[in-house]
């Protein structure tokens, strides 16, 4: 499959080109900066532009047949990264005719807020409300934009992220009450998962979670 990826450089988005080489796909990496893209293949291409710019992105979307985000911005930054980005992504796809959407998000928020009732109390009350609380807008309003695309999009809800190896043993799917999950992922994993969404229509059009 021809896939495009967005966030490409970011932590899970390097998971997601490595593992979509693997299973052998087609892979273009739409980049800022080409130059952090370390790998080589003949399968890859870099594609330099900024998610922001609209016409960068409909020019680079066109030819393919899924897209995949993983679009993301340190805590500490405002901006709309990820809402505004993905509105531009939604529209191109819509002109080149590209349905396919997976896209990350994140737990903890909106219908999976009791999740983070599994998380530490500095996690619940001091981080979500004062440090991650401009991105959870953000990403709040990037999942509305995507509920209203008419896309086949599923949005990937993983816990909070981190640089194990990937397990291809995690949950998915749970509800937001439920008490035996560890609201914690390898990026690997995301990407793992993420990457089977383009063929499985158990989540389409739904908002799974992922966690160990």
């Amino acid at each position: 499959m021809k896939l495009i990826i967005f966030g490409a450089t970011g932590g899970t988005g390097r998971h997601l080109v490595e593992q979509a080489l693997s299973g052998g796909h087609e892979v273009t990496a739409f980049v800022r900066d080409p130059s952090k893209i370390e790998i080589r293949h003949p399968r890859l291409r870099t594609c330099k532009g900024d998610v922001m710019d609209y016409a960068a992105v409909e020019q680079a979307i066109q030819g393919h047949e899924a897209v995949l985000s993983s679009l993301g911005s340190p805590a500490n930054k405002i901006g709309t990264i990820r809402s505004a980005g993905t509105l531009n992504i939604i529209k191109a796809m819509k002109k080149a005719g590209i349905q396919r959407f997976i896209c990350q998000t994140s737990l903890g928020y909106g219908d999976s807020r009791e999740t983070l009732n599994r998380t530490p109390f500095y996690f619940k009350y001091l981080i979500v409300p004062f440090i991650l609380k401009k991105g959870f807008a953000d990403h709040a309003l990037q999942e509305e934009y995507i509920r209203q695309s008419r896309l086949d999009w599923v949005i990937v809800r993983p816990g909070n992220l981190t640089d194990n190896a990937r397990t291809g043993n995690y949950r998915h799917g749970f509800p937001a009450n439920d008490k035996n999950i560890q609201v914690k992922i390898s990026r690997a994993d995301v990407a793992d998962f993420m990457l089977k969404q383009l063929s499985d229509n158990t989540y389409l059009h739904h908002t799974p979670g992922i966690s160990y």
